[in-house]
């Protein structure tokens, strides 16, 4: 059967989520409790979408294929008894073979959450990005709308991106406060690698008013990520999770996303 699992982790201790030599990644971490939790020699997952080294993800879905029957509640539970506290499955569900965890979402949300204040953060330290200066939210938003629709977002792509294209559809970008902190929200139907915190990188920016909102269109024609700005860091970076169509039957969000500020 092939069995679908929706994962959270803090991802601060890992070095993102694809399998490593050293092991120390979320794949790594939870393939081996599965093949505990299963008494195997190991069950090989195939995510929704990797995640870089501090990047956190509220709604992983991965899947795997297997010949051991277990009640779905069991394999929350059992597998969780042999994961680190940071890292969690949160549901379990048996799909058609012809689900893909990856090769089946229509599209990919994610959540960026930054703190403005004089002082860095102590207690929110690795879950929430950082700016001393205030933030401008007319445009913060006017830069995005730049970025919205089809484009080649090759200035926002790290050099060592292995997507064949660099063109993307940007379906929606949400920029909120609540309280001292900011909250990006992005979806789209794929994302390069490092795109989101090199967008942050330039739409913090825009905001704080050292560019104006129409530099995000004059970034984006470049196609040069010399034309961008510097990648901004992980900490506040989270993987909202896939977008499925409803026939799969699975869960669209996670209790994780209650904690981030709306």
């Amino acid at each position: 059967m092939r069995i679908a699992l929706g994962v959270s982790y803090l991802g601060s201790a890992y070095h993102g989520w694809q399998s490593q030599p050293d092991g120390k990644t979320v794949q790594d971490r939870l393939e081996r409790a599965l093949a505990q939790f299963a008494d195997v020699d190991n069950i090989h997952t195939l995510c929704a979408g990797r995640t870089d080294a501090g990047v956190h993800g509220l709604g992983q879905v991965v899947h795997f294929d297997t010949d051991i029957t277990r009640a779905m509640n069991s394999w929350v539970r059992g597998t969780n008894r042999y994961l680190p506290l940071d890292v969690a499955v949160q549901w379990a569900r048996e799909v058609p073979t012809e689900f893909h965890s990856r090769a089946s979402a229509t599209a990919r949300r994610y959540s960026y959450i930054v703190l403005e204040s004089p002082v860095r953060p102590s207690l929110e330290a690795g879950r929430v990005g950082w700016v001393f200066r205030p933030l401008d939210l007319a445009a913060m938003q006017a830069g995005a709308q730049h970025l919205l629709g089809e484009h080649d977002f090759s200035s926002f792509r790290a050099a060592q991106c292995q997507a064949l294209s660099p063109v993307k559809h940007m379906h929606r970008i949400s920029i909120r406060r609540h309280g001292a902190y900011w909250r990006f929200d992005f979806e789209a139907n794929a994302f390069l690698h490092h795109m989101i915190r090199n967008l942050m990188g330039c739409l913090l920016l825009v905001g704080q008013g050292l560019r104006p909102p129409g530099w995000m269109a004059e970034v984006l024609a470049a196609r040069s990520r010399d034309a961008a700005a510097p990648t901004f860091a992980p900490d506040g970076l989270y993987f909202v999770g896939p977008v499925y169509d409803a026939r799969w039957g699975l869960p669209d969000a996670m209790p994780g996303l209650d904690w981030l500020p709306a």
